[in-house]
């Protein structure tokens, strides 16, 4: 992603009205909205030309759930960041978009300034919640975890890449819900160095996101090493998630 140049936003959504002040309000803000699209299939088919950045999506489309689009999203362009605006705060709606692979999941009900900051926040790579999904989301990946650990995980000689010392250290606090800003001021390094740490992570575990970052941080014994204090007042990220239930 360019940094010098306007976040680009695709809008999903199939209410016109809302579609049209969702794209207004990103216009004002500064964001480049080069898309909007009323259902799944046009989403889609639209995406592959305009390239946004971040995917604006609402759930509940007339031709194929928002749990699809993501997942044809991610298949066709995997560095795309899906964040979900859905009236749905339903737990089986939020785990399953972001298995899909979505970045965040916030509700309608938020706040134009809360929605501005999710759209920014999922730019720079961060996983956004509104406040108490995220707990939701890492109670779902400790019990997959913990399952995983019954059936045989993969131990430290079963193929998995290994990952330098600072890879881990960095990977530690993005499982807690630190910012790329929060991490480089603790090491004393550039934002873009942190964020090139996660990206070679990433990279080398094979994963798309930071939702996956942190699910993995979980399920190898990495998350939840900082004190509970240190990411408590990271409202609507994961770190409180990793606070309330690892």
């Amino acid at each position: 992603m360019n940094q010098n140049a306007p976040t680009r936003v695709m809008v999903v959504d199939d209410h016109p009205m809302w579609r049209d002040a969702v794209a207004r309000d990103l216009t004002e803000a500064g964001y480049d909205v080069v898309a909007t699209a009323a259902d799944g299939a046009q989403a889609l088919r639209v995406a592959g030309a305009a390239r946004p950045d971040v995917v604006v999506l609402d759930l509940q489309l007339p031709d194929m759930s928002g749990v699809e689009v993501t997942r044809g999203l991610q298949a066709a362009q995997p560095g795309v960041r899906v964040l979900v605006l859905s009236a749905s705060g339903e737990q089986q709606d939020v785990l399953d978009a972001v298995k899909a692979g979505a970045l965040g999941y916030l509700l309608k009900s938020a706040a134009r300034a809360e929605f501005l900051d999710a759209v920014r926040r999922t730019a720079d790579g961060d996983a956004v919640f509104t406040p108490g999904l995220a707990a939701l989301v890492l109670g779902e990946f400790r019990r997959l975890s913990l399952v995983s650990t019954k059936t045989g995980p993969a131990g430290p000689d079963s193929g998995v890449p290994r990952l330098s010392e600072r890879e881990t250290e960095i990977l530690r606090m993005v499982a807690t819900g630190m910012s790329y800003k929060q991490i480089a001021t603790r090491l004393v390094l550039s934002h873009r160095t942190v964020q090139n740490h996660v990206q070679n992570t990433l990279g080398k575990l094979q994963l798309h996101n930071r939702v996956e970052l942190v699910r993995y941080a979980i399920e190898h014994g990495l998350a939840g090493e900082f004190e509970a204090g240190e990411s408590a007042n990271l409202p609507g990220t994961l770190g409180c998630a990793v606070c309330a239930v690892v």
